[in-house]
């Protein structure tokens, strides 16, 4: 068994992240926007914080859970959300602000639904 008040802390903290992305991305209707000017770069590179943050938290709760919590949620592709955490971590320079953009728009909202979920399931 493994300690849910430590899993269910750091879900918390992955909400919280989305929570920064949506906030600093709401006014955003398209990817070219984060490359406009130096405002839309900054809120790029604090999204990319943010999207690190939760990659080395779904790790952390692998670990912690013997790679065993996550995988009873498929709806949602974690493996994918880890990888991006190592490709900003390593390849910066190669950051692509369309596939940020889709990851906002199509990906964050079903993992923050189903990070609700599991914190409900704890």
């Amino acid at each position: 068994m493994f300690d849910k008040s430590l899993v269910g802390e750091i879900l918390q903290n992955i909400s919280w992240s989305i929570e920064r992305i949506f906030l600093r991305s709401e006014k955003f209707l398209s990817y070219e926007q984060f490359l406009d000017d130096e405002g839309g770069l900054e809120k790029l590179d604090s999204i990319c914080m943010q999207l690190i943050n939760i990659g080395e938290a779904l790790k952390q709760i692998d670990k912690i859970t013997d790679d065993r919590l996550l995988k009873r949620y498929s709806e949602v592709d974690w493996k994918s959300a880890k990888g991006m955490r190592d490709v900003i971590t390593h390849h910066y320079f190669d950051i692509d602000a369309e596939v940020v953009f889709n990851v906002i728009q199509n990906k964050l909202p079903e993992m923050k639904d189903t990070i609700h979920k599991i914190l409900n399931g704890l």
